[in-house]
Order: C-alpha cells, then structure tokens, then sequence
C-alpha cells in the first residue's frame, strides 16, 4: 500500500483532534473498505451453514482407519 500523506490538526493543549487526507487517498481508502465489508458479508452468509453437515463416523476413527491402511 502506498504511504498516505496525512496531516493531524490538535487542539491548544496539542491533542490530536483530526486528520486531513487528500480527497484521492480517501477514494481508495473507501475502496478498500468497501472490498473489505462485502468479504465479511460473504463470510457471514457462510455462518448460516455451521453445523448443517451430520457427520456418520467419528473424525477421528476415521483418521484411524486411513492411517491403518497406509501401513
């Protein structure tokens, strides 16, 4: 990402009460943000399906078994 030039203004005791961006880093800035929120909306559409699968064996005899046949 490239450095984005920003400015800080602070009240009389110095504390920081702002930032001033160029409009353009804002535009990407939004953009990522934007990528960003409809990843995580696509992530949660996939929570619906926690826990549908009914597993018929136990993972771990499963594992078992695999590893039996390998030796």
């Amino acid at each position: 990402m490239k450095p984005i030039k920003k400015r800080i203004v602070t009240d009389e005791s110095m504390q920081p009460l702002a930032v001033i961006i160029d409009y353009q880093d804002w535009q990407a800035i939004e953009k990522i943000l934007e990528n960003y929120q409809q990843q995580q909306d696509t992530d949660s559409d996939l929570a619906a399906y926690a826990g549908v699968i009914q597993l018929t064996v136990d993972p771990l005899e499963y594992q078992q078994q695999i590893r039996d046949e390998w030796s």
